[in-house]
């Protein structure tokens, strides 16, 4: 444990940068944690971005580079030689040269000739991903990118067509071309969500007037019940040519509740 805090405690610094002073009024820069996962070349390119205005001074920005990294590679660096690092870039080529398995290997140009769109893709989708393969591509290759686009894309679709029939000349063409297409798509993916509520809503407003016993035109329907028993009698009436017959019957509502009802039609008797 002494022996570890005493090698931390020893610079790694020669003399030197060891001894040089922050200038008057200088602001720390918040930087992106390096953790050891990712290129250590783009995290150098981060810290010097950051670090732009004091990019002169050398032992400044060898003193400042230790707080942009994270604990596991802080280890490493309080690993070094007690006096080893003279220069700035001296301490970037020893970060680099430990950390450089964690390079981003760059991707070959076949990589965007494989890709195609899948069935269901949007092309809002499969163009975020065309991108980034393109930007791990090595070299510039704006020139291919623009005359192969079309090749991962189904060849009945609309893009499809336009960029055959009408071949983008820069890479500006192109993602205009693109998002026009990706505009299109949206629109109709939300006329085709609201053509589904519109339907639904037009059969949960069918149910309820089905349910509350009214028809499209608004007019009361029968009841839904059943008619269990029905009672005819006939009533005499003082006049001697006429009768009343008496028509009862039981009806058995939806929810099981019964009601009578009566009718009386006059009859003749001769």
């Amino acid at each position: 444990m002494g022996k570890a805090l005493l090698q931390i405690s020893c610079s790694p610094f020669f003399q030197r940068i060891k001894q040089a002073y922050l200038p008057r009024h200088f602001n720390h820069p918040t930087f992106t944690i390096y953790n050891g996962r990712i290129d250590p070349i783009e995290h150098v390119s981060h810290f010097n971005q950051r670090m732009a205005i004091h990019s002169k001074n050398k032992a400044l920005m060898c003193k400042v580079f230790p707080s942009s990294l994270g604990l596991v590679v802080m280890r490493w660096f309080d690993s070094l030689a007690k006096g080893s690092i003279h220069s700035f870039e001296e301490l970037t080529r020893a970060f680099g040269a430990r950390f450089l398995t964690c390079n981003l290997v760059p991707r070959p140009l076949n990589s965007l000739l494989s890709m195609s769109i899948r069935e269901g893709e949007t092309l809002k989708t499969y163009s975020v991903l065309y991108w980034e393969i393109y930007n791990e591509i090595d070299r510039d290759f704006e020139d291919f990118a623009v005359r192969t686009f079309k090749v991962g894309l189904p060849t009945n679709s609309n893009l499809c067509k336009s960029l055959i029939t009408k071949p983008p000349w820069n890479m500006h063409q192109l993602m205009d071309r693109i998002e026009e297409h990706k505009r299109v798509e949206d629109n109709q993916s939300s006329a085709r969500g609201k053509t589904k509520v519109s339907t639904t809503d037009r059969k949960d407003n069918s149910a309820d007037r089905l349910g509350s016993g009214l028809h499209s035109g608004g007019a009361p329907r029968a009841s839904s019940g059943k008619i269990n028993v029905i009672f005819v009698t006939l009533r005499e009436e003082p006049h001697p040519a006429r009768g009343v017959m008496l028509v009862s019957s039981q009806v058995e509502g939806p929810e099981g509740k019964a009601s009578r009802k009566s009718l009386e039609f006059w009859i003749s008797q001769s």
